[in-house]
């Protein structure tokens, strides 16, 4: 894969160079991926969201080298896999889809530990993904705790 086709995709189709949230506008993308695959059974959406962040992963660091930086803002694939990571398990509605698009953002800005040590401390396409899957699995418990208050 060259660098200009792994640029291309770790920055959503060029999404990620908008000059002001680019996270939040790559997290779009997970929108419409996380509606494709919410009519799998769990294993194999699982198996979806494990495949595409191995492929983000190859993919991130492909275009850091492409980029020249180490997790440049505008590489917004790692949004895309964490957002997927934080809709895991629950039904694709506007509200859910909603809440965790806020959640997953919320984490993925903060960055809480450990999230934070693995935006620190890992390196490559892996040291991209891995913190924004975190902050998806951090998004996932609090929305269903959320859900969880607001059904009872």
């Amino acid at each position: 894969m060259t660098g200009k086709v792994s640029a291309f995709l770790a920055t959503g189709a060029y999404i990620g160079h908008i000059p002001v949230m680019p996270g939040t506008f790559g997290t779009l993308w997970g929108l419409p991926a996380a509606w494709a695959i919410s009519g799998l059974a769990p294993a194999p959406q699982a198996a979806v969201i494990i495949a595409a962040s191995v492929l983000a992963i190859f993919i991130s660091g492909r275009a850091c080298e492409h980029l020249g930086r180490h997790d440049p803002s505008s590489i917004v694939i790692d949004e895309i896999c964490g957002y997927l990571v934080g809709i895991f398990l629950l039904p694709f509605t506007a509200f859910n889809a909603i809440l965790v698009f806020i959640l997953f953002r919320f984490f993925d800005i903060v960055k809480p530990w450990p999230i934070s040590l693995l935006d620190r401390k890992v390196g490559g396409g892996a040291g991209v993904v891995l913190d924004d899957i975190a902050a998806g699995v951090y998004a996932n418990i609090a929305a269903h705790l959320v859900l969880r208050l607001l059904n009872n």
